[in-house]
């Protein structure tokens, strides 16, 4: 295997390209992916977004990459509130995401897939159940999961608006393991961030940590 470009990996003959992820040993029936960081290498671009909006809406603090990280796979309006907590400010979380989006979509050809997992959700859906469990709004995933040619990989697609807690909850993932027809303890989670982790676990799902290097 040959590294490419800004980390990517280039399919040889002698191995796959999620050769790179740490995958557990044993037959699954169901696997079900986030989406941002994982899919898509997308937080660069959901991070400047976060910047805009939050300093759009009264916003008046310091976001650190790292601490914005921290929130990854939190539902979006969840996180605008936990964020009105921590720094005691009332930011609207409807116009506070709107505002994001706004950003994130004019931004959206920054965005590329990361061809690791995207490869193994390609071949595993050949045979097997895929879905999609982001805490994301459901209109910004699907496009751009389109804008990245992946939308046609996942017939099963579960967002915040479909469950009532975010991770670390499990509703995602025993959400879509309900559509796709699979025993919760028979799913594979693909997952970038620690409370998505947990959330599998919740689950009663083994899990892959995704690691992608950022693209910026």
């Amino acid at each position: 295997m040959q590294k490419g470009p800004k980390g990517f990996f280039k399919m040889t003959e002698q191995a796959p390209p999620w050769e790179v992820l740490d995958i557990p040993a044993g037959d699954f029936d169901g696997y079900i992916f986030d989406h941002d960081g994982t899919l898509s290498l997308s937080m660069h671009v959901h991070y400047d977004a976060w910047l805009y909006a939050y300093a759009k809406n009264g916003g008046n603090f310091e976001l650190t990459r790292e601490f914005a990280q921290s929130f990854a796979g939190v539902g979006m309006h969840d996180t605008v509130r936990k964020m009105n907590e921590i720094f005691k400010v009332e930011m609207d979380p409807e116009q506070t995401v709107r505002d994001q989006e706004y950003y994130y979509f004019s931004h959206l050809h920054e965005v590329v897939p990361y061809v690791p997992v995207v490869e193994f959700a390609r071949n595993m859906a050949r045979t097997h159940p895929v879905s999609v469990a982001s805490g994301g709004v459901r209109d910004t995933v699907a496009r751009t999961m389109d804008a990245i040619s992946i939308l046609d990989i996942f017939p099963t697609i579960v967002t915040q608006e479909d469950v009532t807690r975010s991770k670390p909850a499990p509703d995602m993932f025993l959400l879509a393991a309900e559509r796709m027809g699979v025993a919760p303890e028979r799913c594979l989670v693909f997952e970038d961030s620690r409370l998505g982790i947990a959330a599998a676990e919740a689950a009663g799902m083994a899990s892959v940590f995704v690691q992608p290097e950022d693209p910026r």
